[in-house]
């Protein structure tokens, strides 16, 4: 059954379902172009500050903060104010506003804040919303029909800020409903399969419910998010975000906040979040740090051992001040910064990129310190790193955002055993356990783009380029349960989901999508496939 009529949150509401791809309130002054000595407070005030609030964190429009338009190049946002933005509610203000107002107001909103606003317990709480009674009985059985119901897809489609929940056996959408502005960090499954969590830019984290066609909850853990994680065991989701610099740990359920981690180093040093993650077998969140060479891990496990940061003068007795639960953050400090990182199989070793050029680290979680140093060209991208097994040994394979490579590291002894040239630097590199290929974008590449190459993992050796349309980028392959198809993104307004057969290559179906900038599949998802990222 595919529809485009489904249950909608309030937000999704005639104010503010077509949530703006970017900014700049609806309320503008009438009449001829102002004068341009109208100070440029006064002009926010007036013209944007009713849709993104008057201190510019957002409202029903997104937050106009440095940290949260990073993906917005400052003549693109000029051009967004002068011609409005199609398909939302943005107008233009070209013959509201003189070129140098417009410019003003440009300038403006990619300028840092005077001081980092508060948002902790409180504001969070504040902004807590149900879309859903307590009392409302929910099915516990999908209500449209599904062959395989963890084959089933959600695609990110940032070019309108909706997503689409795609059956992968039939290629064919379920349905396609709106999400908040410029969703990050991929939408991550419970355990189960039957919901899913995404996380906006904009710090909104939104409970989708699968089965049932409805979002459940949402709730603003900060005002620019890096990504969300969602526990092992299904409780708690854990929200990284760069501003405020905090962890926020949510009850799942419902999204209810527990706890807000304010994000130190041990010298008192605040820092960003860059990511974090689930580690299952664990049970506990992995963050990576942006600002201090630390990485944490915070326990979910209500059995886990008491975490100290001071000396302990006798452990068995717990002669020591342990650091007050519930999450304990457990520090791992390092000699080089870790942005972000690649979790082998076991959840024992993290491998990430070090600020130093061309190193990498392995760090042990359980010894807590880095146990070697990769050698990598230029800036290897290795969250999106993938494992197999070659030869009796485990490899992990990785692309590379700088330099046309992707390396090849024996997990055994963390050593590069293999350097493949592609046509260009890559982002995102997938495979499956059920198939003998890996498939790698170019897509930082200035003229090849629009290209994928498929790699033999037995012999690395690239055996086919495809091109799924000329001229625009193609990236973020990800396969059905089975592993017997594989869809990538066409990243363009007018773009497409384009499904190929993953033994011959052909082209089996295309899908038109506005900017499909990733897709997700529930069951690789939820039992950590080796070929895609976690």
């Amino acid at each position: 059954m595919a529809t485009d009529s489904v249950a909608l949150p309030k937000f999704a509401s005639r104010a503010s379902r077509i949530l703006p791809w970017l900014f700049l309130g609806v309320v503008y002054a009438s009449g001829a172009v102002a004068s341009p000595s109208v100070p440029t407070d006064r002009l926010y005030a007036e013209h944007c500050a009713s849709c993104h609030g008057p201190d510019r964190l957002g409202a029903i429009g997104p937050a106009l903060l440095p940290e949260n338009l990073g993906r917005l190049k400052r003549e693109e946002a000029v051009a967004t104010i002068r011609e409005g933005r199609v398909a939302t509610q943005m107008p233009p203000f070209r013959d509201k506003l003189s070129a140098e107002q417009i410019a003003q107001l440009a300038k403006l909103i990619y300028q840092p804040l005077p001081e980092v606003p508060r948002w902790g317990m409180k504001e969070i709480r504040a902004s807590h919303l149900l879309h859903v009674k307590p009392d409302e009985k929910l099915s516990d059985k999908p209500v449209f029909k599904v062959g395989d119901p963890l084959n089933l897809f959600i695609v990110v489609e940032l070019g309108d800020h909706h997503a689409t929940l795609l059956d992968g056996d039939r290629f064919e959408p379920i349905a396609r409903f709106p999400t908040r502005f410029a969703l990050h960090g991929g939408p991550k499954f419970s355990p189960d399969g039957r919901y899913v969590y995404f996380a906006s830019r904009d710090g909104w984290i939104s409970k989708y419910d699968i089965y049932n066609l409805k979002f459940i909850a949402e709730v603003r853990a900060g005002i620019n998010t890096r990504n969300a994680a969602v526990s092992g065991d299904g409780k708690y989701v854990a929200v990284g975000n760069y501003l405020p610099h905090s962890i926020v740990i949510l009850d799942a359920r419902d999204l209810t906040p527990v706890k807000v981690i304010e994000v130190k180093g041990h010298d008192g040093k605040s820092s960003r979040v860059s990511a974090v993650y689930d580690a299952a077998p664990r049970k506990s969140f992995i963050a990576a740090l942006k600002d201090i060479p630390e990485v944490w891990e915070i326990t979910y496990d209500e059995h886990a051992e008491p975490v100290y940061e001071g000396m302990v003068h006798d452990f068995k007795y717990g002669e020591g001040i342990a650091v007050p639960g519930p999450f304990p953050p457990k520090r791992i400090r390092l000699d080089d910064y870790l942005d972000d990182f690649f979790f082998d199989q076991e959840y024992v070793h993290i491998v990430g990129a070090s600020r130093e050029a061309g190193k990498g680290q392995i760090v042990n979680l359980d010894v807590r310190r880095r146990i070697a140093t990769l050698d990598l060209p230029g800036m290897p991208h290795l969250g999106s790193g993938i494992t197999w097994e070659r030869n009796g040994h485990m490899v992990m394979a990785t692309p590379n955002l700088r330099e046309g490579v992707v390396s090849i590291i024996d997990m055994n002894n963390w050593k590069v055993v293999q350097r493949i040239d592609t046509l260009g630097p890559g982002f995102f590199m997938r495979s499956h356990e059920n198939t003998p290929y890996a498939w790698v974008d170019a897509m930082m590449s200035p003229k090849d783009k629009d290209k994928i190459q498929i790699i033999d993992k037995r012999t690395f050796k690239v055996v086919k380029t495809l091109t799924p349309a000329p001229g625009k980028t193609a990236a973020h392959t990800e396969f059905t349960r089975d592993g017997k198809y594989a869809l990538v993104s066409v990243w363009d307004v007018d773009g497409a989901l384009v499904i190929y057969d993953a033994a011959t290559f052909k082209e089996v179906k295309r899908l038109p999508m506005k900017k499909p900038s990733g897709k997700y599949n529930v069951y690789n998802k939820i039992t950590r496939s080796a070929g895609t990222s976690h």
